[in-house]
């Protein structure tokens, strides 16, 4: 998989507004506290790495934040605008890679792509999504339904579905879950490279190594606290893991 993305700087406010202003954020389910007291500013094209033990809170804090889950408590602003379902403008910019791949599985990889293409009104829409088809190594699958791919290429085309439309704000849930050795290199790059033309990036991952590799700032989560933020070049492994655990 050969992942390459198109050479454009992201056009976002001029001015000092971040990507994430979160304040008092706080998320209960079920009677049980998931999230608590989440206060957070996230600046515009920083690379943040989420991390903590299964149950910390870091999924919810992601949907909450790709308005796929209200917050209980508190309030979040994606690039200066209130963050809610019903802001069209705001979910436009945000690309989500999920545990879930959000694509119709009876569809092939290039009619979920025309499909979310339309959604989100991408200009030039058919060549736009052979570029991304391209960009993943799918090419070859594009008419392929995809209830006949493997656990990998459905990642890989999960992740086209959550670029195709250029967002501003990259929210990615354990994006190399699925994904050989070479194409975790592939997208490892890719994230960079999206980064360093812009996009703000929050990566939730199991890997501390790897996290504190790739991303610029390290945020832990512990029973739905943020215990840990710190940038990354100051930190060790083992400091974060005796927070995780």
């Amino acid at each position: 998989m050969s992942l390459q993305p198109r050479n454009a700087t992201v056009q976002q406010p001029a001015d000092t507004t971040p990507a994430i202003a979160a304040c008092g954020l706080g998320k209960a389910l079920d009677d049980r506290q998931i999230l608590r007291e989440i206060n957070l500013r996230v600046a515009a094209g920083e690379y943040i790495g989420l991390l903590g033990a299964n149950g910390a809170g870091k999924t919810t804090l992601l949907k909450i934040l790709a308005t796929l889950m209200p917050p209980s408590q508190g309030e979040v602003c994606l690039f200066g605008q209130k963050l809610s379902p019903s802001n069209v403008a705001v979910r436009a910019r945000i690309g989500l890679i999920g545990h879930q791949p959000m694509l119709y599985r009876d569809l092939s990889a290039r009619e979920n792509l025309t499909f979310f293409a339309r959604l989100y009104a991408v200009n030039d829409a058919p060549a736009r999504v052979d570029r991304m088809l391209r960009m993943v190594g799918l090419a070859d699958r594009a008419d392929d339904p995809v209830k006949n791919f493997s656990r990998g290429m459905v990642q890989r085309l999960s992740i086209a579905r959550a670029l195709l439309h250029e967002p501003w704000l990259i929210l990615a849930d354990e994006p190399f879950a699925g994904l050989d050795a070479p194409s975790i290199q592939s997208l490892e790059q890719l994230l960079q490279r999206l980064n360093a033309a812009g996009r703000t990036i929050v990566m939730v991952n199991h890997d501390i190594e790897q996290t504190l590799r790739l991303a610029e700032r390290a945020i832990v989560l512990r029973e739905g606290r943020i215990v840990l933020d710190q940038q990354t070049h100051r930190l060790y492994a083992r400091e974060v893991l005796s927070e995780v655990s």
